[in-house]
């Protein structure tokens, strides 16, 4: 007994004298926080989204108050935090409010499937398993990795197989566009006009595009043709719009025979969102 009250005894007392020593080397060698950094981290939303680069928004405050980072790169806080945090370091914020666009249209009722997919229900897992779902390598998998990813409730799967976006909630993030196997997502400014092509099939075998999907890019080049402004150009197999010259006339998209192309500030960001998640 009297050697457990000894142990006991030492214990105690070496825990104490640990203790302190602990807060006195801590208090001793601590490494004070620019007070820049801890207005700029009480200026974020403190979402840890990543979407700015930085391992979270205390990165990203660090890397701001060191001038190694814009204001303007927050995209979950959007134009007030950049304004809010340009005027904490005392530069112009200008900034670009993103919003994620799905570049695929490959629904169920389109796409062609191999066959039965018996696996890990991600994409990423068909993907890397079974070479995708889907006959069109490009396409979307339509197992959600997005929308498991996605903080702000903006992403949805629908009925139709596809992700669906809700603009109202998209913070720009990026989240999705990273997770995304198929890089299927284009983070674009919330403002912008002009037309964009719903597909990333950037194979030029124009039959094997018609057999794998019905509203694929066929590479016919009409779109390119009939532009007025001549703001249209293929670039690796895939119709790239030049968006200082594109004034959303709507040529491409009455030419276009596979009806891919969408203008985006009526039809993807500015089109009212349909409710299509599964009960």
């Amino acid at each position: 007994m009297t050697i457990v009250l000894i142990t006991l005894g030492f214990s105690v007392a070496l825990a104490f004298i640990l203790g302190i020593a602990l807060g006195f080397f801590q208090e001793k060698f601590k490494v004070e926080r620019d007070p820049l950094a801890v207005a700029v981290r009480d200026a974020l939303p403190g979402a840890n989204c990543g979407g700015c680069g930085f391992p979270g928004c205390d990165g990203y405050a660090d890397a701001v108050a060191a001038r190694r980072a814009g204001p303007n790169m927050c995209t979950a806080g959007g134009s007030h935090t950049a304004e809010a945090v340009a005027a904490l370091v005392g530069v112009a914020a200008d900034a670009v409010d993103l919003v994620s666009v799905l570049l695929c249209g490959g629904t169920i009722d389109k796409a062609v499937q191999k066959g039965e997919y018996i696996g890990v229900p991600t994409c990423r897992a068909a993907k890397l398993s079974a070479g995708g779902i889907k006959s069109c390598a490009y396409g979307c998998q339509g197992f959600g990795d997005c929308v498991a990813v996605c903080k702000f409730d903006a992403l949805s799967m629908g009925e139709d197989g596809l992700p669906h976006v809700d603009y109202d909630n998209c913070t720009g993030c990026g989240m999705c566009a990273e997770e995304c196997p198929q890089k299927l997502f284009s983070m674009v400014p919330r403002d912008r006009k002009g037309s964009v092509v719903i597909c990333s099939n950037r194979t030029t075998l124009k039959p094997s595009v018609i057999k794998n999907c019905k509203v694929g890019c066929i590479k016919c080049e009409a779109c390119v043709k009939i532009c007025p402004e001549q703001c249209i150009a293929m670039v690796n197999g895939i119709p790239v719009t030049d968006y200082s010259k594109c004034t959303s006339c709507g040529a491409c998209i009455t030419k276009c025979p596979t009806k891919c192309y969408k203008l985006v500030e009526t039809d993807i960001v500015g089109a009212k969102r349909k409710i299509l998640v599964d009960a």
